[in-house]
């Protein structure tokens, strides 16, 4: 009876080795960027007019970013969201037509870690779009709605380098709606109309023969420390056509950002040492 016991008191050591080792989960930093955009701007909308106005593009955006709690070294988690503001002119210079647009999609990516620190992923997001258009020149129907909800693809690619001794993440990724539905009126339907129950042929089935979108980002993060500095392009080009309205809006814009890693830790709690980070991007 007594080897039994001196043998159980050998391996509470082991034991409790082995529950420590099993119960120290990975941490999974959430990586988030806040981003501020200028550049130009082309706009169509034969509701409002059949001319075509050029001018300006800002923007803010904010995306998060983190490893899923299930399978985090090959899922990750991505929260988009922004506000886009184009004010553009027609070609004689003498009206003026303001678009401002919101967005906000959720998605998730399978990524797979490739050999030199370059990393794939590919997976699908949700978004919601909501914006107006308003012409200084029309008095009777001055204002346009964008709408739609889209299930889309996209993924990114990136390469975690080395520009001397600084830390540098380039990063290229784009957003493809595949399908949704959109809002659009009948040619020369007035809201006042729609307010009043006219509101049958609104919304539309989106497919690339009616709705086509592509959003391409290209970004360099530079890693001074725990402040990440982001320097990047996005494009971003929308094209609609249904019941005789066509749409066209190009945004080309630099973009210039603040990114970093958070953790959220528990109260009185560190880190254990033996615990492993898994980063979303970098």
């Amino acid at each position: 009876m007594s080897r039994i016991i001196l043998l159980l008191a050998a391996m509470l050591p082991f034991a409790a080795v082995a529950r420590d080792s099993v119960e120290v989960k990975p941490l999974r930093p959430v990586t988030s960027a806040y981003m501020i955009e200028a550049g130009g701007a082309e706009l169509v909308n034969t509701y409002l007019t059949p001319l075509k106005y050029s001018g300006w593009s800002g923007a803010f955006n904010y995306e998060r970013m983190q490893a899923m709690k299930f399978s985090p070294d090959r899922w990750v988690m991505q929260l988009r969201s922004g506000l886009t503001l184009n004010r553009t002119h027609n070609p004689a210079r003498n009206a003026t037509m303001w678009r401002l647009t919101g967005e906000f999609s959720w998605g998730m990516m399978h990524r797979w870690r490739l050999p030199a620190g370059i990393t794939l992923a590919a997976g699908g997001s949700t978004g919601i779009d909501l914006g107006c258009l308003y012409s200084t020149r029309n008095g009777n129907n001055p204002v346009a709605v964008e709408a739609a909800w889209t299930v889309n693809v996209t993924g990114y690619a990136a390469w975690n380098c080395h520009i001397g001794r600084l830390p540098l993440t380039l990063r290229y990724q784009p957003v493809l709606p595949l399908t949704g539905v959109f809002f659009s009126p009948q040619y020369g339907e007035l809201f006042y109309e729609i307010s009043l129950g006219d509101d049958s042929g609104l919304a539309h089935a989106a497919w690339w023969g009616n709705y086509f979108r592509m959003e391409n980002l290209v970004t360099a993060d530079l890693h001074f420390g725990a402040t990440t500095l982001r320097v990047g392009f996005r494009s971003n080009v929308l094209s609609t056509k249904v019941n005789n309205i066509t749409t066209r809006v190009i945004n080309s814009s630099a973009v210039i950002g603040v990114a970093g890693e958070w953790l959220s830790l528990t109260p009185g709690k560190g880190i254990s040492p033996e615990a492993r980070i898994i980063s979303a991007l970098y």
